[in-house]
C-alpha cells in the first residue's frame, strides 16, 4: 500500500548516507521514526532489527508473516519479535512492497546461486559480521544474524510455490518509513550484490533519516 510521509527531510534530528556495500548499525529510540531512502532506485536495504536492551529478542520473520497473513511488507505492517512483541511499524512506504523471504546474500549462497568463483565477492553477511565486531557497545556476534528484511527488493513467489529474483520495484526517492515501538538496533546491509537483477547489477547509496 502506497502511503506517503508528512515528514520533512531537513527536520530529521540525524541523517546518514550509507554506500553500496558499506553498514549501518544505530540504536533508534521507542517513538522515533526512522525512514530508509532508496536514492537512485532499485537499491535492496538489507535489514535486521533487534530490541536493543536484550539483542536476543529480535526481528522474526515467521512471527511477523503470520500475524500479518502476507510474506510482503508495506504501510501497516508491523514487524514483531521472537517474543512476539512489536518492534517496529511502517507508517508510509513510497515502494509498495518489500520482500520477507529472499534472505541476505553470502558468499555461500553466491557459490551455490551463481559460480564457485562468485565466493571471494563481498555480500550483506559480511557486512553484518563487520558490523557486529566494531560495534562491541552491543554485546552481539555471528550467532545474532538471523533472517532479514530486503527492503526495495523484489522477489516474486512464483506458481510452484518458488523464489524468483526480479527487476526491483523502487525508483529514486522511494522510501520506506517505520516508527520505533522500542528502542531497537537497526543493522543495515546496503546491498553490493552484482548476480541479480534486484538493483539492475549496479549497486548505489541509501540515505537513512530519524526523526523524534
Amino acid at each position: 500500500m502506497i502511503q506517503e510521509s508528512s515528514l520533512l527531510a531537513d527536520q530529521a534530528c540525524q541523517r546518514d548516507i550509507v554506500d553500496a556495500g558499506d553498514y549501518y548499525m544505530k540504536v533508534v529510540k521507542a517513538g522515533q521514526t526512522v525512514r530508509i531512502l532508496d536514492l537512485e532506485g532499485n537499491q535492496a536495504a538489507d535489514t535486521l532489527f533487534y530490541n536493543a536492551a536484550d539483542p536476543a529478542e529480535r526481528y522474526s520473520a515467521i512471527d511477523t508473516i503470520r500475524e500479518q497473513g502476507n510474506v510482503y511488507l508495506t504501510a501497516g505492517s508491523r514487524l514483531l519479535s521472537n517474543e512476539g512483541n512489536l518492534l517496529l511499524e511502517i507508517v508510509a512506504d513510497t515502494c509498495g512492497r518489500h520482500d520477507t523471504l529472499g534472505g541476505a546474500c553470502a558468499t555461500e549462497s553466491n557459490t551455490v546461486r551463481y559460480a564457485l568463483e562468485k565466493k571471494c565477492m563481498h555480500a550483506c553477511r559480511d557486512s553484518w559480521l563487520l558490523a557486529v565486531a566494531e560495534n562491541e557497545e552491543f554485546g552481539m556476534s555471528k550467532r545474532d544474524i538471523t533472517h532479514n528484511i530486503n527492503f526495495f527488493m523484489n522477489v516474486p513467489v512464483t506458481s510452484d510455490g518458488g523464489l524468483t529474483f526480479e527487476d526491483g520495484i523502487s525508483a529514486p526517492g522511494k522510501y520506506v518509513e517505520l516508527k520505533a515501538a522500542m528502542d531497537v538496533i537497526v543493522l543495515i546491509s546496503n546491498c553490493p550484490q552484482l548476480n541479480n537483477p534486484c538493483n539492475a547489477y549496479n549497486p548505489t547509496p541509501v540515505e537513512v533519516l530519524i526523526w523524534d
